[in-house]
């Protein structure tokens, strides 16, 4: 092969290689979120910090829930969903993590003192990664987390959680590409025996949050709307059960 057929190819691969690392960032933005959700307003005070996103509703709520957003994904995505969870009476803290990753962050909310209030009761939510790593926390750090609710994710896989006190809620979708059905329930004996298993039809990994299409995934069977209505519903049920 001459020198410069070679050097074209080389230029072809890396033109390649950029455009799949842009489509990959922009996938991961926030994408349809309402700018409302971001502003307070009579139900929700919002308060957009260095380290989270923090949701209080007008009314003093007895439970604190605190949000992992998945690997790479904006925290931003998950804006809608922790609006409505205050919306709905629940004080709600979107967890900001390090380059994205929730396996490097997911300590935060013990450093920055948001479990100290022992007059409250506090639920740990996250999706993809950010529910490994919500399973991760439990694991670590026993009764401190009253409930955790673990959103598209195959965890735990590596640890067993089986006999924590902490109530458990798995939600996942039968259209998921990336965490699927086959291996949420195959890791089933590693959560108590008292989880919640809830399927969402339709249901696919991205829809969970506002952002584009996830490498792996499947295409949905419902709009994200639906997804995100039904995953709502079934989280308060099981906080306020």
């Amino acid at each position: 092969m001459k020198s410069g057929s070679f050097k074209k190819i080389i230029r072809i691969w890396v033109f390649l290689g950029l455009c799949f690392t842009a489509w990959l960032l922009y996938s991961m933005q926030a994408h349809g979120v309402d700018e409302d959700d971001l502003k307070s307003d009579t139900q929700v005070s919002v308060r957009d910090m260095d380290d989270f996103i923090h949701f209080s509703p007008a009314k003093n709520s007895p439970e604190v829930l605190m949000f992992y957003p998945g690997a790479l994904v904006a925290p931003e995505a998950y804006v809608p969903l922790c609006h409505k969870l205050a919306e709905n009476g629940i004080e709600t803290y979107l967890i900001k993590m390090p380059w994205r990753q929730a396996k490097y962050g997911y300590k935060k909310i013990k450093d920055l003192g948001l479990l100290k209030d022992k007059n409250k009761k506090y639920l740990l939510a996250g999706h993809s990664q950010g529910a490994k790593m919500v399973a991760q926390f439990v694991h670590e750090n026993p009764g401190q987390i009253d409930k955790a609710i673990l959103l598209a994710t195959t965890h735990p896989r590596d640890i067993d959680i089986s006999n924590t006190t902490t109530k458990m809620l798995k939600i996942y979708g039968d259209r998921d590409g990336v965490a699927d059905e086959k291996d949420v329930i195959a890791n089933k004996n590693k959560l108590p025996v008292s989880t919640h298993f809830v399927k969402i039809e339709g249901a696919n990994h991205s829809q969970f949050g506002y952002y584009g299409f996830q490498l792996g995934d499947r295409s949905s069977g419902i709009p994200r709307e639906q997804q995100q209505q039904i995953t709502l519903s079934t989280m308060l049920q099981f906080i306020q059960k």
